[in-house]
């Protein structure tokens, strides 16, 4: 059967038992992607019993199955959203969590706090450029910096900078640690999302394990290697004032904040998500 109900029931039901948690809101979503429908649309057609012609519905049962053996959903449709903005991911780089829009919420207004026509942000390790295009679109008179290493993820960083930059955001290919030694001491804002996961705490979520780059997740033995690294960076960049805003895991708050203070950082704050772990650092140089 073709109906839009029958092929979201079955793929749902078939995403349960693969234990995708999200089933109902995957078959809906794979719906819309195939058609070119919203959610809402896609619950709307099911209700009045619409049905796709054959070859939609073919496409669907690829897409269902890749999805059924745990591929990423954004892998699958090539996008991710993050706030205001769609962007392109897929194999090589990070698919950006809902938790991080925390951390560029916290960024914006530090952003917008800055009294200066033209504030200048940093984001260190940008991966798809999510963390610089927020501060880029949502402050558009700032001018932003994005600094990737890796060159699977750099990729990624300049096919959605192209896209939705608007000339706003200068993707630099380099590593945090000595990237951008021109903007020394003058930057206003640093937003970064390193790698903290500590090597032997590999996570249990296969999705996780089989798809997400290991260089965007795991930070030495104490997760703390590029965290370090970051701070030391940012403090570099910063103006006297400046913000620092730099996600990290659950527990690390106490670490975190004291490798703020070491490289001079004062009135470091740790900031909860909104499942109440610790999430983030603020800290001004």
């Amino acid at each position: 059967m073709n109906s839009v109900d029958y092929l979201v029931t079955s793929a749902a039901d078939r995403f349960a038992r693969a234990g995708i948690v999200s089933a109902l809101a995957d078959a809906e979503l794979l719906v819309g992607f195939v058609t070119g429908w919203t959610r809402g649309e896609v619950s709307a057609k099911a209700f009045t019993g619409t049905v796709l012609d054959d070859a939609v519905a073919e496409r669907l049962d690829d897409l269902i199955a890749r999805r059924e053996k745990r591929e990423p959903l954004q892998h699958i449709t090539g996008q991710a959203p993050f706030r205001y903005l769609v962007l392109e991911v897929g194999p090589g780089v990070l698919v950006p969590r809902p938790e991080t829009e925390l951390i560029a919420d916290w960024a914006i207004d530090a952003l917008r706090q800055v009294p200066n026509p033209a504030p200048v942000a940093v984001d260190l390790g940008t991966g798809t450029g999510a963390l610089a295009l927020a501060l880029a679109t949502e402050v558009p008179y700032s001018r932003v910096f994005a600094v990737e290493k890796f060159e699977p993820a750099l990729a990624w960083a300049k096919r959605n900078i192209d896209s939705l930059g608007d000339g706003r955001v200068t993707l630099v290919s380099g590593d945090a640690a000595s990237a951008l030694p021109e903007l020394d001491g003058t930057v206003d804002v640093v937003v970064a999302n390193p790698p903290y996961i500590p090597d032997s705490q590999r996570p249990e979520d296969e999705e996780v394990v089989g798809f997400d780059p290991e260089s965007a997740l795991y930070g030495g033995d104490d997760g703390l290697r590029d965290i370090r690294s970051f701070v030391g960076a940012a403090a570099r960049l910063l103006r006297p004032g400046g913000v620092l805003v730099l996600e990290h895991g659950d527990g690390q708050g106490e670490s975190v904040r004291a490798i703020a203070l070491e490289h001079g950082f004062r009135s470091p704050v740790t900031h909860l998500d909104l499942l109440h772990r610790e999430r983030a650092l603020t800290a001004t140089l």
